[in-house]
């Protein structure tokens, strides 16, 4: 794959060196004036780069519009071949290209991939027991094409994966977004030393979500295992923090979760092994 040159701005693409991987939530996908202010910090953010988006509530509205029904299990969705149709239209379609777009409008040249794009990202549907999710793969760890990723960071680009991977014989597959994170992260870590940022609406992991005040700064799989058993850790954040300690255990060398608006600095909660 021969060099390209970013379009004029901030982005300036350099070819080596460390790389960051940030997720971006849902909420902020949603929020258009958060989404705009988001764009305009990663695109300004020096160094190499991996976005991976969410879109979970649009793939709602959109599915309630079309009477098909959804059914989320511990911040997962179960994905029907119906729903499957919607999600890819969702994530693959609309909202990786809403982003990708308004990258190139802050001068960043990103490009936007599904798993399919150049065997991008390669899963197997989830088994059915214990819980049957239908159409969701799971990420082994080979499945994420690091050649691919090397090629796009090293002409330049800025890859923006969606949370759509395939299983090479034709069939599409729902990932959670933060599971396609923590895989890119990890493939990313076998390039150069690679960093994991969760972006969503909130500070950090809370003690409390009604209370500003209660960040906890620091968490460690001990730590991990007691805020999940006494439920200040649940749904939605569960696959976020499995996924996250997955990444440190796999040779990813930090991962911080955060407020989109402090992607700039260190205020966030961070994972480590100890």
């Amino acid at each position: 794959m021969s060099a390209v040159n970013c379009n004029e701005g901030t982005c300036a693409c350099p070819q080596s060196g460390d790389i960051r991987v940030v997720k971006i939530g849902g909420n902020i996908v949603d929020n258009p004036e958060a989404l705009a202010q988001f764009v305009k910090d990663f695109a300004s953010m020096p160094g190499r780069k991996i976005l991976i988006h969410g879109g979970g509530k649009e793939a709602t509205r959109l599915s309630s519009r079309l009477e098909i029904p959804t059914t989320m299990i511990e911040g997962r969705r179960v994905t029907s071949r119906e729903t499957l149709d919607v999600v890819t239209m969702v994530y693959a379609g609309l909202v990786n290209k809403r982003i990708v777009s308004m990258l190139q409008a802050e001068g960043c040249n990103a490009i936007g991939l599904s798993g399919a794009d150049g065997n991008a990202i390669r899963a197997t549907r989830r088994p059915a027991e214990p819980v049957d999710y239908g159409y969701v793969g799971d990420i082994s760890p080979k499945g994420v094409n690091t050649h691919l990723m090397g090629s796009l960071l090293d002409a330049g680009f800025v890859p923006v994966y969606c949370a759509i991977t395939h299983d090479g014989n034709g069939t599409l597959l729902n990932c959670n977004a933060d599971t396609i994170a923590s895989s890119v992260a990890i493939g990313a870590s076998r390039l150069a030393q690679a960093d994991l940022i969760y972006c969503f609406e909130q500070p950090g992991v809370m003690e409390d979500i009604d209370r500003p005040d209660s960040l906890i700064p620091h968490i460690t799989p001990s730590s991990y295992a007691a805020l999940r058993e006494s439920g200040v850790v649940n749904k939605g954040m569960i696959p976020k923090l499995d996924n996250s300690f997955k990444a440190i255990a796999s040779g990813v060398r930090s991962v911080i979760i955060k407020h989109a608006a402090n992607l700039g600095n260190d205020i966030g909660t961070v994972l480590s092994e100890d």
